[in-house]
């Protein structure tokens, strides 16, 4: 047969605008929206089968067709065998296992079995007749989804009888169903870090790809095609070697079976304990394990196994190993260097080169450590400090002339002093015990070293020990005393007498 199969009811339509309203083929194929030749069609068939209008009370859409088209209902081919399709389903969540290898090995089972495009026909419509939507199947090991409940955990200060509510973090693997739940004091970005972390070492494993929620701490900018994310929660991505693929806004389909997991533990975890009052996170935690551990070991109905027997049969074997070492918090804050090529973080001040005046630099600071990276390239390091208005300066990245001042003390003026002469030296040592504290005579020494670059060595030494000797300690005395020296005419060369005349000279002749 050529012509469209049509429904029930419009082939009523076709039968009742013929023999009762008594309309021509191409005024009925107008109105039911077909062609004439199929009006003409459907109308000889139903002729031929004894049919008139109305139609026999009772009579199905099946029994209908079997009576205007009795050729093809003795042509129908027998039933073949058609496979367990809740197996298939089960099948299709194991890594690597495709539709088309399972009908290979359907295929090797009944070989007059159905080919492939029908195959998959029966099981789209298994599928459909199953769950409310198609689903999409998952690989073991494949994702884990992630987000908080609804419900919260209260938390009684014990010293206040202040109530905090706590809110619980969940994250679900999609093909087998495993759950893992914990309670945290806030949902700040340490915590929500903190939980992924310990998600991994829970499931012993890791995923290829994260699928969290628009939850402000982990995405900054909800984007379907390029979402931007918090630097941390990327930095640790980074680590683990996992993509992080947001949901859509208001999408909840999209991690669906992290929906489904947040409402098993409200209803088998959270509810059971609502009547218990915990006095912190942790004693919370340990009441929901072993609640949470009966959840994931109960058999599901509609599926005869428990999330830990499909866990370990299609999760656990394609999960990637841990890192030797877990993934450390890091915070990121973009700053900008300030006039003293210092960056703030948290009221702490820390030095970068100072070449980099004014420009955009990123601080990562972990418990321990504060790195400050520019384009991408580490240009400082130091250790964490919780002094606020303080500040950590490396003289590395100081400027010469700062420099200089930072590295100024006694020992150095010593040095310098001594480099010109003995005397010197002795000057400026006295000079240093003249005042109460060293450090008020730095720069009266730094004068004293000023003068000795502009005068030789031999009058330096002359001057500073005269002045020691009459116990007058200071630069501008020393300057008047060089200024003295250098107008006092120096001493008239002796005058050159002869030799006397004596039997061992042998005078200037011998030489010639």
């Amino acid at each position: 047969m050529s012509q469209e199969r049509l429904t029930m009811r419009k082939i009523r339509e076709v039968l009742r605008l013929k023999w009762e309203a008594g309309l021509s083929h191409r005024t009925i194929g107008r109105a039911c929206h077909i062609s004439n030749h199929t009006v003409g069609e459907y109308v000889r068939r139903a002729r031929q089968a004894g049919l008139g209008w109305p139609l026999p009370d009772g009579l199905s859409e099946d029994d209908l067709y079997r009576r205007l088209f009795p050729e093809a209902s003795e042509a129908e081919e027998p039933a073949r065998p058609l496979p367990d399709w809740s197996d298939v389903r089960r099948e299709l969540s194991r890594r690597g296992v495709t539709l088309k290898l399972l009908w290979i090995e359907y295929r090797e089972q009944h070989p007059d079995g159905y080919r492939y495009t029908q195959f998959c026909e029966h099981y789209r419509r298994w599928s459909r007749t199953h769950t409310l939507t198609l689903r999409r199947p998952h690989k073991g090991g494949e994702a884990m989804e992630v987000d908080y409940a609804g419900m919260t955990v209260p938390i009684v200060n014990p010293e206040t009888g202040e109530i905090s509510p706590a809110p619980v973090f969940v994250a679900t693997l999609p093909a087998s169903g495993y759950l893992y739940a914990e309670a945290q004091p806030t949902q700040e970005l340490c915590h929500w870090i903190g939980g992924h972390v310990r998600a991994f070492t829970f499931f012993d494993g890791l995923v290829k790809i994260l699928r969290p929620d628009n939850l402000k701490t982990g995405v900054k900018s909800p984007n379907y095609y390029d979402p931007d994310l918090n630097p941390t929660y990327q930095e640790m991505a980074a680590h683990y070697g996992l993509a992080v693929l947001p949901a859509r806004v208001r999408r909840p389909r999209d991690k669906a079976h992290v929906e489904n997991g947040v409402q098993n533990v409200e209803r088998r975890v959270l509810a059971p304990l609502r009547d218990r009052t915990f006095f912190s996170v942790a004693e919370a935690n340990r009441a929901c394990a072993p609640l949470l551990a009966t959840l994931n070991g109960q058999e599901m109905a509609h599926l005869g196994q428990s999330r830990r027997e499909l866990f370990e049969a299609l999760d656990l074997p394609a999960l990637r190993p841990l890192p030797e070492r877990p993934y450390e918090f890091a915070l990121w804050k973009l700053a900008r260097v300030n006039l003293d090529y210092h960056v703030a973080f948290e009221g702490h001040f820390y030095s970068v080169p100072h070449d980099l005046l004014h420009q955009e630099v990123n601080v990562r600071a972990t418990e321990r450590m504060v790195e400050v990276f520019h384009r991408g390239r580490q240009v400082a390091l130091h250790p964490r400090s919780a002094a606020a208005g303080r500040f950590s300066t490396r003289a590395e990245h100081m400027p010469s002339r700062h420099r200089f001042v930072l590295e100024l003390d006694a020992a150095w003026l010593l040095r310098q002093a001594a480099a010109v002469g003995p005397q010197t030296a002795q000057f400026v040592t006295a000079l240093l015990h003249s005042r109460p504290f060293p450090e008020q005579a730095y720069r009266a020494c730094l004068g004293v070293l000023s003068l000795a670059r502009k005068h030789e060595a031999a009058r330096m030494e002359t001057a500073c020990e005269r002045l020691r000797a009459h116990h007058l300690l200071s630069y501008r005395d020393l300057k008047n005393e060089l200024q003295a020296l250098a107008r006092t005419p120096a001493p008239a060369p002796l005058p050159l007498t002869p030799l006397p005349a004596h039997e061992n000279v042998r005078g200037e002749t011998y030489f010639h």
